[in-house]
């Protein structure tokens, strides 16, 4: 399989994630991606790459929210699990659920964007696993996730 990790797409309301880019500048309105300002820099299943702005996702006492690192890592293996469930089963409706998510905070966000970089251990039929960097402008490394994705096929029977 061919990555070509800085490939670009045009904005689309029907993106398609096998497309070459798949879901790379695409929007989800009325999602939480779209709430906290995420944008899909890199789409595949070995590695996806999403950043997302500090500013709006910030708790009380002003520094990033944990769960919003934690939305994001599981945003990024997701999105990376679907489009391996689309791959491993061609001309089927395979789609990824999340179903583990352990979230590390190392440092604090407080200024900018952060980036989260999905990276597949494991792609299987059934189920996926990735590791998730979560770092800031600086290079420093602000949360580390372990998400895992099961995947689905959708059954054409009525």
């Amino acid at each position: 399989m061919t990555h070509d990790h800085q490939t670009k797409r045009s904005h689309s309301s029907t993106p398609d994630p096998l497309a070459r880019g798949g879901w790379v500048g695409a929007h989800w309105p009325g999602t939480l991606m779209e709430a906290t300002g995420m944008e899909v820099l890199e789409h595949s299943a070995a590695r996806t790459v999403i950043s997302m702005p500090i500013d709006g996702n910030r708790q009380s006492a002003g520094i990033l929210h944990g769960g919003a690192s934690a939305a994001l890592a599981e945003t990024a293996a997701s999105f990376a699990a679907q489009i391996h469930a689309r791959e491993t089963h061609p001309g089927k409706q395979a789609y990824a659920v999340g179903t583990e998510l352990n979230a590390s905070h190392i440092a604090a966000g407080r200024e900018g964007t952060i980036t989260a970089t999905a990276t597949a251990v494991h792609l299987g039929r059934s189920s996926t696993v990735h590791t998730v960097e979560i770092r800031d402008e600086a290079d420093r490394l602000i949360s580390i996730a372990r998400v895992a994705n099961r995947i689905l096929v959708r059954s054409t029977h009525g």
